[in-house]
């Protein structure tokens, strides 16, 4: 939204018949006239008093210019337009770059402090710091994250924003601020919702990178295209993450696929046998060769070459092949 008050100077005005220092404190420490925040400790060595001391200034500060307030009620009616639409609740990095766009976000914050109903709620392991005018919409809101957390966790997959499906309705804006204020639902450049500490929203590193180019693409590939999609990726490190991580199985040479599409780990003899195991029974060539041949992208004759191993393979009386150890 376009901001059209100057909320400089409005907080000028503000602070216009204070005491110098007092003046000086409250800049200092909201960062008003352009000013960085400064703690309490850091203004107190400058005053050469304790941080308590400037903190009973300040609220002797605060308190007149509350009583001076009024004048500016469109200013926080505007404030209370805004968090209503957004559900009574707006992440602050949001909210203040809505309101106070590039040069007054401080001014803003300040301004927020003044009035009730405005409330600041500071981040934690859950959420990221938000301004709100009603509890109720936090408890909600806390209501509804959990509820599309149990669903992602369920689905396991990344979802678009209209595909969620919260547990009451609300409206499209109203949603969105709820997911904004989470640090458990995120979302990746595309535009998809998900848990966190999935690599299709984070992605961590080269192997999470390389991941999520299989996943787009969908099939089988040789570690020089994954390392071409991946952006100023090396060649060698690619390959290396990709040979050290569960997720990628090797089925040719130099080409890989994800574990997740139903590929088995190992070298053919190792397919060979997992495929004997898992059928029960003995198998003919020909199935056999059908089967491997869906795992591995290599040459019939590799194949039949591993399976005539008679350290790990026989033939039953019907010429039908079994595992001749129980394990590999």
């Amino acid at each position: 939204m376009k901001n059209k008050v100057n909320y400089q100077k409005v907080c000028q005005e503000l602070l216009f018949d204070l005491p110098q220092r007092q003046k000086e404190i409250i800049s200092r420490r909201f960062g008003l006239n352009g000013l960085q925040k400064e703690t309490l400790e850091s203004i107190g060595q400058d005053f050469g008093v304790s941080r308590e001391r400037i903190r009973q200034i300040q609220t002797v500060a605060v308190e007149k210019i509350k009583s001076k307030s009024d004048k500016y009620q469109k200013i926080f009616q505007s404030f209370l337009d805004y968090l209503q639409k957004s559900g009574h609740l707006k992440k602050e990095e949001i909210l203040l770059a809505d309101l106070g766009e590039d040069n007054f976000k401080n001014e803003v914050s300040f301004l927020l402090t003044l009035k009730k109903p405005f409330q600041k709620l500071g981040e934690n392991d859950d959420f990221y710091s938000l301004w709100l005018t009603n509890f109720n919409s936090f408890g909600l809101a806390k209501k509804v994250i959990s509820s599309l957390f149990n669903q992602l966790q369920t689905i396991e997959t990344p979802l678009s924003f209209g595909k969620l499906t919260p547990p009451l309705y609300l409206e499209g804006e109203v949603l969105q601020s709820y997911l904004e204020i989470s640090k458990k639902i995120q979302k990746n450049e595309e535009g998809l919702y998900g848990l966190k500490d999935w690599p299709e929203i984070n992605p961590r590193g080269i192997k999470d990178k390389a991941y999520l180019v299989f996943k787009k693409i969908g099939k089988p590939l040789h570690f020089s295209e994954v390392a071409n999609l991946i952006e100023n990726a090396h060649l060698q490190t690619v390959h290396n993450e990709l040979i050290k991580d569960s997720r990628f199985v090797l089925v040719g040479r130099g080409i890989y696929a994800l574990s997740e599409w139903g590929y088995y780990p190992g070298e053919v003899k190792e397919v060979i046998f997992k495929i004997l195991k898992e059928a029960k029974k003995p198998l003919e060539k020909e199935e056999i060769l059908k089967k491997v041949l869906e795992q591995r992208l290599v040459k019939e004759n590799t194949v039949l070459l591993n399976l005539s191993n008679k350290k790990y393979f026989e033939k039953d009386s019907q010429g039908k092949y079994k595992p001749k150890i129980q394990t590999i």
